[in-house]
């Protein structure tokens, strides 16, 4: 089952996990605000995956991050959509929440 780390404060997760939900994606949902292990254990996954250079660069945080199964990490959800041909919604939630405000 996938794992999907975010948070409640995300539009970019708040719309990941809705069109999960809507698309009947099996997850499990890790908010990382709620539970210092589970900010601790996403914070040592995105400083050692290289799948994070980029969005640290740019000042995002990472997230939604999804983990598969296989512990392969990903954060294109909508990408993610796409391949497998569903529809994906958005969800007016807000400003985006990096440094620049076009991502999370």
């Amino acid at each position: 089952m996938l794992k999907v780390y975010g948070s409640q404060m995300c539009p970019d997760c708040i719309n990941c996990k809705r069109n999960f939900d809507d698309n009947g994606i099996e997850y499990t949902y890790i908010d990382i605000n709620k539970n210092l292990k589970d900010l601790k254990d996403f914070l040592k996954m995105r400083d050692e995956n290289p799948i994070f250079d980029r969005l640290k660069a740019i000042g995002d945080i990472g997230i939604p991050a999804i983990v598969m199964e296989d512990d392969t990490v990903f954060t294109d959800w909508e990408g993610f959509l796409s391949e497998r041909n569903l529809p994906i919604t958005y969800e007016n939630v807000g400003k985006a929440c990096s440094i620049d405000g076009k991502g999370c």
